[in-house]
């Protein structure tokens, strides 16, 4: 007996030896308060120096699963802070914050952050009515208690026993399958991210943590204080891998040891990373259901929500659409990756102008036609995002009065032939003319075909589209040939026994129309961009000192068609020209506007449902500070409006 006691004592020992060597984090807690479910970041961001009153806050904590009191910071200036200032300041949450619940009065601490040296608390009836257990005050109120950091105004929740208090991360279910992945700050203060490690019940889908709004005020510095942003999963984030829509493409390559320069620019600004939104394959155009195999294609909400999302951006688009607790979401745009998903999904997103921002960090498709955009659901918040964002863009205080319509373009002329009521067509017709009543100027009809064929190159004699009707594959297979897929199979190559990995249909096309061009194809595509890019400067979008473009040209970007997402098509390798090609070929902004709604049988419900109608808006290269002026003048004006999630825009 003493023989396998004095074993079992070794055992003991030796355990605890062995433990004292295994690394052991606490990544945070999940709980349900108020029905509604949490996360609590596992770094504290301040203590309470309880002192005296430690006894009240333990007994209190005990009534709390891990002695975890949720509670309300309020900050006041008053000098008397009363009932009814309390009553104003609950009000004021309620509406204000998605985070913060009724359920986080177990405790109040007020903050006095007036200039006063002393304060007053007279809080009678409050106590009873919101069933607070106990009041905390700062320290310039008497018997107030110190704070090792000062807490901004908001939820959290307080660890009985040490005095430690720790956000409040609110979780949502992501049922378009939009995300990734939730992220977090990491635990070391580096400036990085982690994955969320937090779960809440779904169909196969991701939770995305969120912060309190009440955390977060806007300063000159930070004007974008607290705004939610979603990013495209080909943007690289200190702390997180970039996966580009592809599964061995992520576990290939480790953890980024930086965060681009765009993207940091936005989170300097304030902005809250919640969350890495799923891109196409390697942000090459995808259908959903006929080229999405390593991931699933997330859902556009719009309609019947069977409707293909577009892509490549379509992760952040269906995002936007979908959920009003996010804010703003980023993507890339080469060919039509901002301006797809924001016309399928009805949002305002836009193509800058190339070269405003560096996609330094960013995943290339092309270098020669890379962009990187925003998506909002506002244009006057899209234009105060856009203003920092691209803040080497100059601004201009007048709108063009110059409207070019090109009729080859919209397929007839609207003046000639007005279209026939409820059409899509009639819709944009008239919105065109609200804009042309608010620019007080009229619309220019022209065929743009025609144009060129009197006014182009000397050097060139083909038709536009047979200029560029290779064009865009040609850049954008061979730049991401040489760039991502050669030096991808051979890394991957090395690692896995000579193995090739998998691809999806549609890049695995593209790549091998781009290993098929022969060797001088790249720089007669260059060349045959840069023609047009100079002739539509010259004959469409001239430049103007006071408006920065004499003109606007408008093309419709979505007209409320279905694409159901169960339906199969052949992937290509995406020849030809359109009007979409447009600003890509000439390096000009183009910004999607949702302007309305159509009506369609839906052969998935069974019933009338409505797809988004949206315009883009062309101007002159870096010409983009004026266009989202004007859209924030266009809502001021009730031309436009903001879009609301779910399955109608208004």
């Amino acid at each position: 007996m003493q023989a396998l006691l004095w074993f079992a004592s070794l055992a003991f020992v030796t355990a605890i030896a062995s433990a004292a060597q295994i690394s052991f984090t606490l990544t945070g807690q999940t709980l349900i308060l108020g029905n509604v479910s949490y996360f609590v970041y596992p770094k504290p961001v301040s203590t309470f120096e309880l002192g005296p009153l430690a006894g009240l806050i333990g007994y209190a904590g005990k009534a709390y699963a891990q002695e975890l009191i949720p509670f309300s910071v309020v900050s006041t200036t008053s000098t008397k802070f009363t009932d009814r200032d309390l009553d104003t300041i609950i009000a004021s949450y309620s509406v204000r914050d998605d985070v913060w619940n009724e359920a986080f009065l177990a405790g109040v601490f007020v903050k006095y952050d007036g200039s006063a040296s002393a304060a007053t608390l007279q809080l009678g009836s409050s106590q009873k009515k919101y069933g607070i257990d106990f009041v905390l005050a700062s320290n310039k109120y008497l018997t107030g208690i110190a704070t090792s950091i000062s807490l901004p105004p908001g939820p959290y929740f307080l660890k009985a026993s040490s005095g430690e208090v720790y956000e409040a991360y609110r979780l949502y279910d992501d049922p378009q399958q939009s995300f990734d992945y939730g992220v977090m700050p990491d635990l070391d203060s580096s400036g990085g991210y982690q994955i969320l490690p937090a779960k809440i019940p779904g169909a196969a889908t991701e939770t995305i943590g969120v912060p309190s709004r009440l955390y977060f005020t806007p300063t000159p510095e930070k004007p974008l204080a607290g705004l939610r942003l979603a990013v495209k999963d080909i943007y690289d984030v200190k702390g997180l891998r970039t996966g580009c829509g592809n599964r061995a493409y992520y576990n290939l390559y480790p953890e980024k040891t930086t965060t681009g320069p765009a993207l940091q620019r936005l989170l300097n600004a304030g902005m809250v990373l919640v969350g890495k939104a799923k891109t196409s394959q390697f942000a090459n155009g995808e259908t959903a259901t006929d080229d999405w195999v390593d991931l699933h294609a997330p859902y556009n909400p719009r309609g019947d929500g069977y409707q293909d999302g577009s892509s490549s951006s379509t992760g952040p688009g269906t995002a936007m659409a979908a959920y009003d607790w996010l804010d703003h979401a980023i993507g890339s745009d080469t060919g039509g990756s901002m301006r797809g998903p924001s016309g399928a999904n009805g949002v305002y997103g836009n193509r800058p102008s190339r070269g405003s921002l560096p996609t330094d960090d960013v995943m290339p498709l092309s270098p020669a036609l890379d962009t990187l955009g925003i998506f909002a659901r506002d244009a006057k918040t899209w234009a105060t995002a856009g203003h920092w964002w691209y803040a080497n863009l100059t601004s201009y205080s007048k709108f063009p009065k110059n409207i070019m319509f090109a009729v080859d373009t919209w397929g007839s002329s609207f003046l000639t032939t007005p279209p026939p009521a409820g059409t899509a067509s009639a819709t944009f017709n008239t919105f065109i003319g609200k804009l042309e009543a608010f620019l007080n100027t009229t619309r220019t009809e022209f065929n743009m075909t025609t144009l060129w064929a009197s006014t182009m190159p000397s050097n060139v004699s083909v038709p536009l589209r047979t200029l560029l009707n290779t064009t865009y594959p040609t850049l954008i297979s061979m730049d991401q040939t040489r760039l991502l897929a050669t030096p991808f199979f051979a890394d991957y190559s090395a690692q896995n026994g000579l193995r090739k990995p998998f691809i999806d249909p549609a890049p695995l096309a593209r790549w091998a129309y781009g290993y098929a061009q022969p060797t001088g194809a790249y720089n007669e595509a260059i060349a045959n961009k840069t023609a047009f890019m100079n002739w539509f400067a010259e004959q469409v979008v001239p430049a103007d000192p006071d408006t920065c473009s004499e003109s606007i040209f408008l093309y419709p970007q979505s007209s409320g068609g279905t694409n159901y997402r169960n339906n199969y098509i052949a992937c290509a390798a995406q020849l030809g020209f359109s009007a979409g090609r447009i600003a890509v070929m000439a390096e000009t902004p183009d910004m999607v506007v949702p302007i309305g709604e159509q009506p369609y049988n839906s052969t998935i419900t069974g019933m009338v449902e409505y797809l988004p109608v949206t315009m883009s808006f062309v101007a002159r290269k870096d010409c983009d500070l004026m266009l989202f002026d004007l859209f924030a003048a266009l809502q001021d004006a009730g031309i436009i409006g903001p879009v609301k999630t779910g399955t109608r825009l208004f």
